[in-house]
């Protein structure tokens, strides 16, 4: 019971609620900021000020003091209060077992289960409400009688008596359930406007998990086409570093096998030579001057045959000596494959065309964008973000590009205006010169009364000379070289016009479209 008193004593007699950020007026009464502010602004179109609890009036609107004792009392109580398993109210009647109530009669301020509801008095005057303990912020303080009614000039809740025969007995009352239907129309109201913005949170929801899903299948799908790349890259590398280990290798078989042969041959000549030294030894030695005569003779003729012989091998040794192997020919080998190789890996690194999605935080609430992110349109459907055009029904690229080269191709309706181009993200989204092309942030392409065309950079617009019949177009971004060109796609591409500039800041793809669709190709 004692806790159940404290927990009166810290209830606020406007909400009865346990008190937030508790106040007190000058009468020593304390209520929760908010509920205070509404009764003294209620109570401020008649010019005079009350105390909801005690009635006295003040001259002038009271001024507030927080209770910072009693908000901390009260915060120390709702961090001790039990959980809601353990604080169950029960029964009061069944005063042997611990049984739970269903209900509680605030007129005899007891709870009552299952079987005690069915046995207890259903008069009007028994009025049944879910489980509490807190009886008396129910009651009125000064008649104890149930809180039936809603002084809406006081914005006190009141009892019969008070209405009768209190000072409540000439204002505007309601019943409470009248007050509480009204609430609910409005709680109704509210609802439906949540549902509505809770089905387009979820809807965004879908959309992005199927945008990150589709980026997960093509994360996937690039991850193979990576490693099938340089898989043949390697393949490649490989089978020409084969080609030139082989060209090396049949050079230095072909000076290997010439200087095999010529290297035996003179080796044979080295042992005759030998040889014929060895008899000039023995012709030395000799004392008979016949044989001396007679052998040397033969001797001297056959090393005259020879002479001549022996002045083509030379020659034939010059030629092996100035043989080697033919750098020339292998850097050729060499280099030539690896200029095709690089030609193969540029074309490779180079796509045709830069997948574009759209940023749908920065389109105008007049236009809708699609669930992959690539068509707009059109809408009725009235959206607000801090980064959205707020005059001109644009959309900028999700993605930027701060170097290299890209280009995307764009498909438009028959009919209606657009521009198409590629700004600055800190390009103005509000002002007079938001609009693509107006301001030196932007580069477009436009086309208006539905067959006539521009190009239009820092609000300068120059007309294009020859008529645009295709409604395929190409928007080519050369970061490096500062160009941004643009090209008609019909049997073949065409260029239109090419704007030249030093870039600054990244740049973003942009699109606007006044009528019907247009969308970023695949």
């Amino acid at each position: 019971m004692a806790s159940a008193d404290m927990r009166d004593e810290l209830d606020c007699s406007i909400c009865l609620n346990i008190y937030t950020d508790p106040v007190t007026l000058r009468c020593g009464h304390n209520f929760c900021r908010v509920c205070i502010y509404q009764v003294l602004d209620t109570q401020q179109r008649s010019g005079m000020y009350n105390c909801p609890e005690c009635r006295e009036e003040f001259p002038e609107r009271p001024a507030l003091r927080k209770n910072t004792t009693l908000n901390n009392i009260a915060q120390r109580f709702l961090s001790t209060e039990p959980k809601k398993e353990e604080n169950q109210i029960l029964c009061t009647n069944c005063i042997h077992t611990s049984v739970p109530a269903v209900k509680s009669c605030l007129l005899c301020e007891c709870s009552l289960c299952e079987n005690h509801l069915k046995v207890h008095s259903t008069s009007p005057e028994h009025l049944f409400i879910e489980p509490t303990v807190s009886f008396k912020n129910r009651k009125c303080p000064i008649h104890n009688k149930i809180l039936e009614y809603f002084c809406t000039e006081d914005r006190a809740y009141i009892c019969v008596s008070c209405r009768l025969d209190g000072e409540h007995k000439k204002h505007k009352i309601s019943l409470l359930k009248d007050i509480s239907d009204k609430k609910k129309e409005i709680l109704k109201t509210v609802q439906k406007k949540l549902l509505s913005k809770q089905e387009m949170v979820g809807k965004k929801v879908q959309k992005l998990k199927e945008h990150k899903k589709k980026a997960e299948e093509k994360a996937t799908k690039e991850t193979r086409r990576v490693v099938t790349l340089f898989q043949d890259l390697k393949r490649r590398l490989e089978e020409h570093e084969r080609k030139v280990l082989s060209e090396i290798s049949r050079q230095q078989e072909q000076v290997s096998g010439l200087v095999s042969h010529v290297l035996k041959k003179l080796e044979m000549e080295q042992e005759d030579l030998s040889t014929k030294m060895q008899q000039i030894e023995n012709l030395l030695k000799m004392t008979d001057p016949f044989t001396v005569l007679q052998e040397g003779q033969s001797f001297m003729h056959e090393t005259l045959a020879t002479r001549k012989k022996d002045e083509d091998d030379t020659k034939q040794d010059d030629k092996v000596f100035c043989s080697d192997l033919d750098e020339g020919r292998i850097s050729g080998a060499l280099y030539g494959g690896l200029s095709d190789f690089v030609t193969c890996v540029k074309r490779i690194s180079r796509p045709e065309t830069t997948e574009v999605l759209l940023d749908m935080n920065t389109a105008c609430e007049d236009i809708d964008i699609s669930n992959d992110l690539k068509t707009i349109s059109k809408s009725e459907m009235k959206q607000y973000h801090p980064q959205r055009f707020q005059y001109y029904p644009q959309v900028l690229s999700a993605n930027h590009f701060s170097s290299g080269r890209h280009c995307w191709e764009v498909e438009t309706s028959d009919i209606g205006n657009w521009r198409i181009g590629v700004c600055y993200p800190t390009m103005d989204r509000s002002g007079d010169r938001s609009y693509f092309g107006d301001n030196n942030k932007s580069w477009c392409l436009r086309r208006y009364n539905n067959s006539l065309y521009s190009v239009i950079h820092d609000g300068k617009e120059v007309p294009l000379a020859e008529k645009v019949s295709s409604h395929r177009l190409k928007v080519c971004l050369d970061y490096e070289r500062g160009e941004v060109s643009f090209y008609e796609l019909g049997e073949s591409a065409r260029h239109l016009h090419t704007f030249t500039a030093t870039f600054s800041e990244p740049l973003h793809a942009g699109f606007c479209v006044w009528d019907d669709w247009m969308k970023i190709s695949t």
